[in-house]
């Protein structure tokens, strides 16, 4: 899981199938983790109305490109916000645990 954005309106998690390689060394797998599909997506959480939503596929894929476009384009943060705004609009999921 990677953090790539966090402001006080939102927060972007990257979660990739590669996650193992961000573990401690000699962190043991259960055997129920061992049979998981890895996921790749996206997590939006929207810190002011305390939902969040995870983009995966062809959500995960449009948001992806996204963000190489900011990369390339090097937005203001209220650009990034009104886009995000956009995508928070899906979220219906309470955060929980944050």
């Amino acid at each position: 899981m990677q953090m790539l954005y966090d402001s006080e309106s939102f927060a972007v998690l990257h979660l990739r199938p590669d996650m193992e390689a961000d573990a401690p060394a000699g962190t043991a797998k259960t055997e129920a983790q061992a049979h998981q599909l890895p996921r790749h997506g996206f997590e939006i959480v929207d810190k002011r109305s305390g939902k969040e939503v995870y983009l995966d596929g062809s959500w995960a894929e449009m948001f992806q490109k996204q963000i190489l476009a900011w990369q390339l384009d090097a937005p203001t943060e209220e650009e990034v916000e009104d886009i995000l705004d956009q995508y928070a609009g899906l979220a219906q999921q309470p955060v929980i645990i944050h």
